[in-house]
């Protein structure tokens, strides 16, 4: 599987430490010191997002979708790096902030300003680790699943998520799921709700629905192994219920993801 983000991110440290470098072998120590720091943060993010460490609390994004005060001390080139970047890719791809999958479903990028969310005071679903929520959107029912840019949410994570947009829906509200471009991590959390949903029988049938409203689209073999595990996990949920009904309550797999699943009702 493909390295994604810690190849680029690590590339990015690489830069900045033969700059740092560079400079101080020609006696500019002070000017140095800024690359070396970017250079420790960039190789911090590149470590904490590779896929076998995967641990996006790195950043410290809060469950209202807010960073502290150290994280943006901390990890601001990143952080604001990505801002900036998100927002110039954006513009180069001309391609519309959010897609309406079917009704009261939609797909799209970081809300990064009121009009690009979608309209009726929707529900939101917030996929990305490194980007804030904005201060306007208080308003708004909100989840936040912390994912890295690259990467897919743990099952028990999709079907957290999956029973929140549910319990929206079931309230006559839209939801929007964002990632930082509505492509990759916010497709497989909308593919799951669409089964969720009974709209499609199955994941891929849900990715070729919402392809069709949202061609630019591009789940990762990360996204589909996480959707053939939350499938897998569905199916066989009544089964696990009841082998843990009759015997020991000490289930770490299960047990794991009803506790996702309470923390997703306490921050509704």
């Amino acid at each position: 599987m493909g390295l994604g983000i810690s190849v680029l991110i690590g590339l990015k440290a690489a830069v900045m430490f033969l700059l740092f470098a560079y400079l101080r072998s020609f006696g500019f120590i002070l000017s140095s010191i800024p690359f070396l720091y970017t250079s420790v943060i960039a190789l911090l993010i590149s470590i904490a997002s590779h896929p076998s460490i995967n641990l996006p609390m790195l950043l410290g994004k809060s469950t209202d979708g807010s960073f502290p005060i150290w994280s943006i001390i901390m990890f601001g080139p990143y952080l604001y790096f990505v801002r900036v970047f998100s927002a110039l890719r954006r513009l180069r791809l001309g391609e519309a902030p959010y897609s309406e999958i079917c009704d009261g479903l939609f797909v799209g990028g970081w809300p990064y300003a009121p009009d690009k969310l979608p309209p009726d005071n929707p529900a939101i679903i917030d996929c990305t680790c490194e980007l804030p929520r904005k201060p306007e959107f208080s308003g708004h029912a909100y989840l936040c699943v912390p994912t890295w840019d690259t990467r897919a949410p743990q099952p028990a994570e999709i079907e957290a998520a999956v029973q929140w947009a549910c319990r929206k829906r079931a309230q006559n509200r839209p939801v929007f799921i964002h990632c930082a471009y509505g492509h990759g991590r916010s497709v497989a959390v909308m593919c799951a709700l669409l089964v969720a949903l009974d709209v499609v029988e199955d994941w891929k049938n849900a990715e070729r629905l919402v392809r069709e409203k949202r061609p630019y689209i591009h789940m990762n073999a990360l996204h589909r192994q996480a959707l053939v595990e939350w499938s897998k996990d569905r199916l066989s949920s009544p089964v696990k219920k009841r082998e843990i009904h009759i015997t020991s309550p000490v289930m770490s797999d299960s047990s794991g993801g009803l506790r996702s699943v309470r923390t997703a009702k306490k921050n509704e």
